[in-house]
């Protein structure tokens, strides 16, 4: 793999990571009532799976982002610390 694929795959797994954390610490602070600002977030996507049936096989497909104030500065974190790495 050339060097620049490999930055390009650690920067994508950073802001993965930055997701992932930011909304599960999204979702933890809601019940603290001085945090629940980071719990404030909007859904979108499909709210019911499209189902393709083809008779010898079902493709079911669905997609649902949820993003809130903890996963952007999660994202924030994560692009701040890969620059400093």
């Amino acid at each position: 793999m050339a060097t620049r694929e490999k930055n390009t795959l650690v920067f994508i797994v950073f802001i993965l990571c930055g997701i992932v954390i930011g909304g599960l610490l999204g979702e933890v602070s809601k019940s603290i009532s001085w945090l629940s600002w980071l719990s404030y977030g909007q859904s979108f996507g499909f709210s019911d799976p499209f189902t393709l049936d083809l008779g010898v096989m079902q493709l079911t497909l669905g997609l649902m982002i949820k993003i809130n104030v903890a996963s952007i500065i999660g994202i924030i974190v994560s692009i701040f610390i890969y620059r400093k790495v």
